[in-house]
């Protein structure tokens, strides 16, 4: 792992950088979703849900369908079961997230009166939310310092060599000794950008990308 004054220097070369060249990609799926319903945390919070090993192409749709019948815990918990699965078939597990969804809804009305909670702690204490929904509900919807670290995060920053770790839960606590809070809730969405497009899962496109020249490209095999 590279030394924390050392990684503190290069992000903020890699943000400029990233921020200047990824302007013209499709914004990740909780970017659109925000840009057309605002910063409400409720829908931010079941769009992340969606968003869980699906594609942002596909979680997107469903986000706009589900809302378009609701946007409220009450107002999701009135559509018949048969028609949210009819909304999340095109997702996998469809069935599942459906009562993940309705679940989720419950709780909040019970719990904390139809309302989502601003704590890490509350947030994780509702059944069917992760450490990965939560820090991206209090990153986007209420701007709390987090670090969402999905399989883009944990991929890039492990190429950047920021940090040698295996899973995401571990990078995410990597990351926090060595990141600068301020850059947190950013660095989920524009690493997010940069792995959609250029630094992909497989045969990253190194030859196009704006930061080659800071990245030993650490676990790259073949690239383009």
């Amino acid at each position: 792992m590279g030394k924390p004054e050392e990684v503190q220097f290069q992000v903020k070369k890699v943000f400029v950088l990233l921020r200047k060249n990824s302007k013209t990609f499709i914004p990740p799926a909780i970017d659109q979703i925000i840009l057309e319903f605002g910063r409400d945390p409720f829908l931010i919070l079941i769009s992340c849900l969606l968003s869980l090993r699906t594609r942002d192409t596909t979680s997107v749709v469903i986000s706009r369908k589900l809302f378009s019948r609701g946007h409220t815990p009450q107002e999701i918990l009135a559509i018949p079961v048969h028609d949210l699965e009819k909304i999340f078939y095109s997702i996998g597990f469809f069935r599942a997230k459906a009562r993940t969804i309705r679940s989720v809804c419950q709780e909040l009305i019970d719990r904390f009166s139809g309302h989502v909670p601003q704590t890490e702690q509350e947030l994780l204490s509702i059944k069917g939310v992760g450490q990965k929904t939560a820090n991206a509900v209090l990153g986007y919807a209420f701007n709390i310092p987090a670090l969402c670290v999905d399989t883009h995060v944990h991929q890039i920053a492990n190429r950047l060599g920021w940090v040698q770790t295996r899973t995401p839960e571990q990078t995410e606590q990597a990351l926090k000794k060595i990141v600068p809070k301020h850059y947190w809730i950013e660095l989920n969405h524009l690493f997010v950008l940069w792995g959609q497009n250029i630094c992909t899962p497989t045969r990253p496109y190194c030859s196009r990308c704006a930061i080659a020249h800071l990245c030993p490209k650490l676990g790259v095999i073949h690239s383009r």
